[in-house]
């Protein structure tokens, strides 16, 4: 893929981010997601791209853009033909109440390489690079926790499990506790907490949990390019979900999805744009004078290159 995608995307996240980001405390989550769908969608048009969503805000009668199936870009014939993975915003509910880890996101990869998920829940287990290859999620997280210590040198007591605050996980922060290890817990947004096991200065060393399945596919596009390890495994919630599964070819619903099976190229690109502050990006913040600042990343797998781009916008020129 052309290398000069990606500034391309990352102007696609920063027209989302800087939409979404003027409903900030307003209350109203519906808006600032539209607002955020409408800015990635307009901007995707001028990559030249042959693209189709995989992972979007939903099916065609769900959603008015960027819908699974949607041809994007204004690439010709000769131009490469992509998979899309978008969450425009991801923390609608944390720029309704002004709240911090909200981001607009989104992934590329070449045609048939992003694992079209179903919109249902996957178990997830997440660590940065230097703990890839010791840990499964068919293990107890209590041994993956000190297998997880021992590779990257820390005490057991000093390794800190990031999991999603939710009744079903509590028999995992229960295990957490049990070896002494930190918990941090979150509420939403979970792209960005399963980031954070990507950097060292992070402090976070393991995410895990049952989540939604598209953006389990987006974390996965970004762990491949920062070299961590991401495995999964489907949770379909009733009969009408274990058909979806099996229509998907997937027959065995234990089977452990590795990295490799969810992003099935080397060359994959992710860009980030914060739409309010976090661990890893700042939010937007409006000058004044038609003026907006943004704090984006974006990354390649196939270089392995994390690159960290702040841009001011003048605002009164670019329609958004």
């Amino acid at each position: 893929m052309d290398r000069d995608l990606a500034l391309g995307l990352v102007r696609v996240t920063e027209a989302a981010a800087i939409n979404a980001s003027k409903y900030m405390g307003r209350g109203d989550k519906n808006a600032a997601d539209g607002a955020a769908v409408e800015g990635m969608r307009k901007m995707f048009d001028t990559l030249p791209i042959r693209g189709k969503v995989v992972i979007g805000e939903g099916e065609l009668d769900e959603a008015p853009m960027l819908y699974i199936g949607e041809e994007l870009g204004c690439g010709d014939d000769t131009s490469l033909e992509v998979d899309i993975a978008v969450d425009p915003l991801d923390g609608t509910s944390f720029v309704a109440k002004g709240m911090p880890n909200a981001l607009a996101v989104v992934a590329i990869a070449r045609k048939g390489a992003l694992l079209h998920a179903p919109d249902m829940y996957m178990e997830k287990l997440v660590v940065g690079p230097r703990a890839r290859g010791v840990v499964s999620l068919d293990a107890p997280l209590s041994e993956n926790i000190k297998n997880v210590a021992k590779a990257i040198n820390k005490d057991i007591s000093n390794v800190t499990v990031v999991i999603q605050d939710r009744p079903r996980h509590q028999h995992l922060m229960d295990e957490v506790r049990k070896v002494n290890a930190r918990l941090k817990l979150f509420n939403d947004g979970d792209i960005q907490e399963a980031l954070a096991t990507c950097f060292e200065e992070s402090g976070v060393d393991i995410m895990i949990g049952i989540g939604g399945a598209p953006e389990g596919v987006i974390t996965a596009a970004a762990v491949k390019c920062m070299g961590g390890d991401f495995q999964a495994r489907l949770f379909p919630m009733n009969e009408e979900e274990k058909q979806r599964c099996f229509k998907m070819g997937i027959e065995d619903l234990n089977k452990v999805m590795q990295l490799d099976d969810i992003v099935k190229s080397d060359d994959v690109y992710f860009a980030a744009t914060g739409v309010s502050d976090g661990d890893i990006l700042k939010g937007v913040v409006f000058l004044g004078k038609d003026r907006a600042k943004t704090s984006s990343i974006v990354m390649r797998s196939k270089t392995g290159t994390v690159r960290y781009i702040n841009a001011i916008h003048d605002l009164s020129k670019k329609g958004y």
